[in-house]
């Protein structure tokens, strides 16, 4: 199996060079840029520009459908297919549905919340490519570190590699998938 490049991962010595490089990043319109810090860095996320979450979205959208589905499903078996004359009651009790409907809301909002962060995460994902490289071991304790990706349609790995040299980092590594 041949190995192709993911990216270019400069390492830094502290969090406002990693900031600044985000920013010529960003400015010189790197899109796929990633920043690993082993605490949180203020201004990082704002340098980054990244966007807003589409997990509300989905998880309104599992809400409605579990809450929904179930409340629908309660109604076709108790007045539809089995309806039940219990007393001279109505077959089709609204109170007594809605328990039930609740906690299926609240159920498939959650599910369809974790399934979008998983997937928006890339996860389950054991191996990641950047562990192969030597120094990211440290991202944890006492480094920074920028990834340029390959799937910037503005990546060209000799322009890319020319730009990261201009941001002074103490070394430059090539992180094949």
């Amino acid at each position: 199996m041949s190995e192709r490049l993911l990216g270019l991962l400069a390492e830094f010595a502290d969090a406002e060079q990693l900031r600044g490089a985000v920013l010529r990043a960003r400015h010189e319109r790197y899109a796929d840029v990633e920043a690993y810090s082993p605490y949180p860095v203020d201004g990082l996320t704002e340098a980054m520009d990244i966007g807003r979450a589409h997990l509300p979205f989905w998880m309104l959208l599992g809400a409605i459908g579990g809450g929904g589905f179930t409340y629908w499903l309660e109604w076709y078996s108790a007045a539809i297919d089995y309806p039940i004359n219990v007393g001279g009651r109505p077959a089709f009790s609204w109170p007594a549905f809605l328990p039930p409907a609740l906690e299926m809301t609240l159920l498939w909002a959650v599910l369809a919340g974790l399934l979008a962060m998983l997937i928006g995460n890339r996860l389950p994902r054991v191996h990641h490519p950047l562990f192969s490289v030597r120094t990211f071991d440290r991202a944890s304790s006492d480094r920074f570190f920028l990834l340029l990706r390959t799937a910037d349609p503005r990546f060209e790995p000799r322009r890319a590699l020319e730009f990261l040299r201009t941001l002074s980092p103490l070394s430059i590594s090539e992180v094949m998938e």
